[in-house]
């Protein structure tokens, strides 16, 4: 193990105040990294700084403070950064796997601090492993295995969405909505099947169990309890918790079009809390809006054109 001031150079970064900038656009303005956790740090993008020269590409920065400290990010392009912001320098060369295998080395360090401890004097003294610790699974990822993935699977921009001449439609005239089923944790086996929780993240998934799929794929799930409204697409197989209820369609779905579902669907989670609950009896009486054919039928090429055009449906 070796310190990481003796394998980088760590120097404060610009501080400049975001308020203070002209924020651009992606295309033609200059990446602004912040104590950001995500996103790669970067909070804007701005003009450039008169007077100040943006950093270059290939170095390493981390937040030395906040909720994010030692969020720790290879920067790719030139940047400014904010306040509490130190930037990295390999010392001597390193590929790109290993750079970020160092940003996760240093980031697992961060249940060290908090509000009341910064890492703005200890970042330097943080031990991480030697060049050849590093596993030999490191150098054989491929880092840009995602690149690309923030373009549409079309090359048209959006559509406008016009909702005004959308027309409503009753659920369950498109599915048929069925209940899942109480499993206890007691009760789960170790496996590789989705278990579909009530919650916010993750697509829903919050376990994968040893148990048979109770349901199929091509389907959405929709929590009626807990995080009440999360409508989710499932690619594959699954069991579903007693608080999600499983959309079967009557019609030929897509991905995209499940997805462009899933959003309308979430627009009427504000409808129910948790004194008044979306149980199966009001879910499949309730009143969607949808675009429409001449024929005043839903338009599922259009639902699958305009999610196509959106970013990141390339990797649907």
């Amino acid at each position: 193990m070796l310190m990481v001031s003796e394998l980088f150079d760590v120097q404060y970064g610009h501080s400049l105040e975001l308020n203070r900038l002209t924020q651009s656009s992606q295309n033609k303005g200059i990446a602004f990294v912040s104590r950001k956790m995500g996103d790669n740090g970067i909070s804007a993008y701005v003009a450039p700084v008169s007077g100040i020269e943006p950093s270059p590409a290939g170095i390493l920065t981390s937040a030395l403070g906040g909720n994010g400290v030692l969020s720790t990010f290879l920067q790719e392009t030139p940047f400014y950064s904010g306040r509490d912001v130190a930037h990295l320098t390999p010392l001597k060369e390193l590929t790109k796997q290993q750079m970020l295998y160092y940003c996760v080395c240093i980031k697992s360090n961060r249940f060290r601090y908090s509000y009341g401890r910064q890492a703005n004097r200890t970042l330097k003294e943080i031990l991480i492993p030697e060049l050849h610790e590093i596993p030999e699974w490191v150098s054989e990822v491929n880092p840009d295995m995602y690149a690309g993935t923030n373009s549409p699977a079309m090359n048209t921009p959006p559509t406008t969405l016009d909702t005004s001449s959308w027309l409503p439609f009753i659920l369950k005239t498109l599915f048929d909505i069925q209940k899942g089923k109480r499993l206890t944790k007691a009760n789960m086996a170790r496996g590789v099947i989705p278990y579909i929780g009530s919650t916010d993240s993750n697509n829903g998934i919050t376990a994968y169990v040893g148990q048979v799929a109770i349901h199929e794929a091509n389907t959405i799930s929709l929590s009626y309890d807990g995080s009440v409204g999360e409508a989710f697409y499932q690619p594959a197989p699954f069991w579903a918790s007693d608080a999600v209820n499983v959309f079967y369609p009557k019609f030929e779905m897509t991905p995209e079009i499940a997805l462009f579902f899933c959003t309308v669907i979430r627009q009427e989670k504000y409808r129910f809390n948790y004194g008044r609950k979306w149980h199966l009896e009001r879910m499949r009486e309730c009143v969607i809006r949808l675009p429409v054919r001449k024929d005043r039928k839903p338009d599922f090429d259009f639902m699958k054109r305009y999610i196509k055009s959106l970013p990141y449906s390339s990797q649907i």
